[in-house]
C-alpha cells in the first residue's frame, strides 16, 4: 500500500514538475543571453534547409518520380486524374513529399545545435540565476553529449524515411511526426539537461523517476513543432524547458538525500 502511495505521489510531483518547468522557461527566454541565443540554431537549420534544397532537390525528385510513378497504383491514379481534366500528381505529390524528406532534416540539425552548443549557454544561465546551488557533478559531458546527439539523429533520420509508406493512412500521417518529434526532443534534450551536473547515479534515478515528466515535455515540444512560427524559439525554449525541469528534480532528489 505504501509503495502505491509513493507512485502516486511520484507521478503527481512529475505532472506539477513539467508545470513548473514551462512556466519558468517562458521566463528565461526573455532574458538577453537565452534571446541572442535563438539566433544560432534558426540560422543553422535554414542554412542546412538551403543547402539539403540547392543540393538534393533536383536529384530527390527525380528519384520520387520514378519510384513513386513507377508503382502501378499510383501510375494508374494519375492518368485517370489527367483524363477527367484533374491535374497530374505529378505537380504536387513530388514536391509535397520531397519537402516532407528534407524539411525534417534541417529541423532535426536545428535541434542538435540546440543540444550540443545551446545547451551548454542555457545550463550557465539556469546556474547563475535559478540554481546557484547546485554543484556540478557531471563527468565527460560533451563525449556523452555529441554521442546521444548522432545516435538520436541517425534513429529518428531513418524512422522518419521508413515509416513515411504508412503516411498514407491518415490518422498515421499526422501521429507519425509527432511521435517521432517527441523521441527527438525527449531522447536528445533530457540527458544534455542533466549530463553537467548530475552523476551517473543521480541520472539513473532522475530517468528512473522522471521518465514520464520528460516524455510529457517532449510530447508537448513535439506539438508546439506543429506551429511553423514556433520553428524560431523552439530549439532554444525546448533546451530551457528541459533543464528546468531536470535541475529542478535533481536539487529535489539532493535535498532528499541531504535531509
Amino acid at each position: 500500500m505504501a509503495s502505491s502511495s509513493d507512485e502516486r505521489t511520484a507521478a503527481s510531483a512529475g505532472l506539477q514538475g513539467v508545470g513548473l518547468a514551462f512556466g519558468r522557461a517562458v521566463v528565461s527566454q526573455f532574458r538577453g543571453p537565452m534571446l541572442l541565443a535563438l539566433l544560432l540554431p534558426f540560422l543553422v537549420a535554414l542554412a542546412a534547409a538551403i543547402a539539403l534544397i540547392w543540393f538534393f532537390w533536383t536529384p530527390l525528385t527525380e528519384w520520387l518520380q520514378g519510384t513513386l510513378f513507377g508503382i502501378p497504383f499510383v501510375s494508374d491514379l494519375d492518368g485517370v486524374l489527367v483524363a477527367v481534366g484533374i491535374a497530374s500528381l505529378k505537380l504536387w505529390l513530388i514536391p509535397v513529399v520531397a519537402t516532407l524528406i528534407l524539411l525534417p532534416l534541417s529541423g532535426i540539425l536545428g535541434l542538435v545545435v540546440a543540444a550540443v552548443l545551446i545547451m551548454p549557454l542555457v545550463l550557465r544561465n539556469l546556474e547563475k540565476n535559478d540554481y546557484p546551488e547546485l554543484e556540478r557533478r557531471g563527468r565527460n559531458a560533451t563525449v556523452a553529449s555529441v554521442w546521444n546527439a548522432v545516435w538520436v539523429t541517425t534513429l529518428f533520420v531513418f524512422g522518419w524515411l521508413f515509416t513515411m509508406p504508412l503516411w498514407l493512412l491518415p490518422p498515421l500521417a499526422v501521429l507519425l511526426p509527432i511521435a517521432w518529434w517527441a523521441f527527438a526532443f525527449t531522447r536528445m534534450l533530457r540527458l544534455d539537461a542533466m549530463i553537467e551536473h548530475a552523476s551517473p547515479e543521480e541520472r539513473r534515478l532522475l530517468l528512473a523517476r522522471h521518465n514520464r515528466g520528460f516524455w510529457a515535455l517532449g510530447l508537448i515540444c513535439s506539438l508546439l513543432n506543429l506551429l511553423p512560427p514556433a520553428w524560431f524559439i523552439l530549439p532554444v525554449f525546448s533546451a530551457l524547458l528541459f533543464s528546468h525541469f531536470a535541475l529542478e528534480a535533481l536539487r529535489r532528489l539532493r535535498s532528499e538525500t541531504t535531509s
